[in-house]
Order: structure tokens, then C-alpha cells, then sequence
């Protein structure tokens, strides 16, 4: 029978897993409040006269489509996609994403070494790709180990970890790769790395270098992801369905490692 990794994030209250005030919330109702509820739906009825005085249990969730482990469609990048590829064309959004992109072969790329804020190159995933022994083939999904996944949870999460330059993010989409995904907070290096090379340079063009790189050849991005030193380079199947919301930059996904034993 197959073997499946979870490579998911839980939504939960106070993890450090988003800048601050960027973070979801989630308010619990629990069986004896869920009774309550139940009752008034049935008048007459008291919540004692329940099974053991309970109702349901809900969940009422404040979040965004980027908290969690989550898709973001070329949209989330820019208005438009492809104008690398001949003429420019209108962003695709998580709900256009083609379901037969989202179970395909993965490969890992482990930059778990590269310091924090290092803006990893096409010449590292070439180099990457090389010690792994692979040769990409279009639909491979793509994922990267950084120094992030380990610290998940704690107060330095989202300024840890390498991201993906624009060169290293077309190398990828050049080769016919679709759907690429980070163990990091975003694909691109964190924001308090790259903003002190930006106040030094006043180059523009190094902000969300990776994500920008969409408006030249669309790519959908996974983020947050989890558990990936648990995965071998190659070797398994990764299964990551988005939430379908209509006409959305991103949605959440349960992401999967599938192993056939």
C-alpha cells in the first residue's frame, strides 16, 4: 500500500507563522455551546435532553488565503503572465489552476545550507539538480528544503531560510516546471534581509525577485510547507489540490508526499 507524508502546516492560534497581525484565528464552539445552538433550532427542545448535554463542535476561522500552507497562483504575482513566452496574457488565479498539475513527480532541492537571506541562483539548482543526479522533466513539481522548516513554529520563522532568485525561479519554468513550493515563509529570501541590501543599493529590482518572475513565465508557488527533510530527492509523488476560490490569488492545500512501497 502506499506510503503518504504529510508536508502540511496546522492552522492554528499563536504560532509563529506570519508577520505580525498577519496571523489567522480560529474560535472553538465547543459540544456544550454547540448544544445551545442545536436547541434553538428545535423549539421545545433543551440542551439537557441531548446525548450527554452536547450539540456540535464548530470552528469559526479569520484568516487569509495566504495563511497556512497554501497555493498562490501567478495572479498573486502580477496582473498579467507569460510575456516571455511571446505576448502577455491575464494572470491565472488558484481556481483556473489545471487539477492534472497537482499529482505529478516531486524533486527536492536541499539549500538547507545557504545562510539566511541568500538569494539562491539558477547555477544552485543546476548545481542541485546535478548531486541529486536529475534531469528535470516538464510537470515535475519542484521543492525546496530551507533552513526555515526546522524552526517553523518559532520567533524567527519568517526571517529564516534562503528564497529563489528570478534566474533560479525561470530556470525552473523554463523546463516545463509548474508548480514549485518553499518550506519558508515566502519563495523569496525574507523581507528583513532583502530590505537592508535595498536601503544599501536602492535596487528594485531584488524585491520579490522570485515571485516577479511570473510576469515572465507563470508558475504556481507553494509556501509554508512542512516535513520536507523527511523526503529523499526524488521518488515519490506530491499531491497538492488548492481550494477552489473563485477568482483568487492563492488557495489552501493539504499537501502529500505519496510513496508506492
Amino acid at each position: 500500500m502506499p506510503r503518504y507524508v504529510d508536508l502540511s502546516i496546522a492552522i492554528e492560534n499563536n504560532v509563529h507563522s506570519d508577520p505580525p497581525g498577519f496571523s489567522p484565528k480560529v474560535e472553538y464552539t465547543d459540544h456544550k455551546a454547540g448544544a445551545l445552538q442545536l436547541a434553538a433550532s428545535f423549539p421545545g427542545l433543551k440542551p439537557e435532553q441531548l446525548p450527554n448535554g452536547e450539540g456540535w463542535a464548530v470552528e469559526r476561522i479569520n484568516l487569509s488565503t495566504h495563511n497556512g500552507t497554501h497555493m498562490d497562483a501567478p495572479w498573486h504575482f502580477h496582473s498579467t503572465q507569460d510575456a516571455a513566452l511571446g505576448e502577455a496574457k491575464p494572470a491565472m488565479t488558484i481556481d483556473e489552476l489545471p487539477l492534472d498539475w497537482c499529482q505529478r513527480p516531486g524533486v527536492k532541492l536541499d539549500f538547507r545550507h545557504f545562510g539566511d537571506g541568500y538569494v539562491a541562483t539558477a547555477a544552485d539548482v543546476e548545481a542541485e539538480l546535478a548531486r541529486i543526479g536529475h534531469t528535470l522533466a516538464p510537470f515535475d513539481i519542484v521543492v525546496v528544503n530551507t533552513a526555515a522548516g526546522a524552526v517553523f513554529g518559532q520567533p524567527g520563522y519568517v526571517a529564516t531560510g534562503c528564497g529563489m532568485g528570478r534566474a533560479a525561479t525561470l530556470y525552473l519554468a523554463e523546463r516545463g516546471v509548474k508548480i514549485v513550493g518553499t518550506d519558508a515563509w515566502s519563495w523569496d529570501a525574507p523581507f528583513v534581509h532583502t530590505n537592508k541590501k535595498f536601503q544599501e543599493s536602492g535596487d528594485v529590482s531584488i524585491i520579490w525577485e522570485g515571485h516577479k518572475a511570473g510576469l515572465e513565465i507563470g508558475y504556481f508557488q507553494m509556501e509554508k510547507l512542512h516535513n520536507l527533510e523527511a523526503l529523499p530527492a526524488t521518488g515519490f509523488t506530491l499531491s497538492c489540490f488548492p481550494v477552489k476560490i473563485k477568482g483568487a490569488s492563492a488557495g489552501w492545500i493539504r499537501a502529500v508526499a505519496i510513496f508506492e512501497d
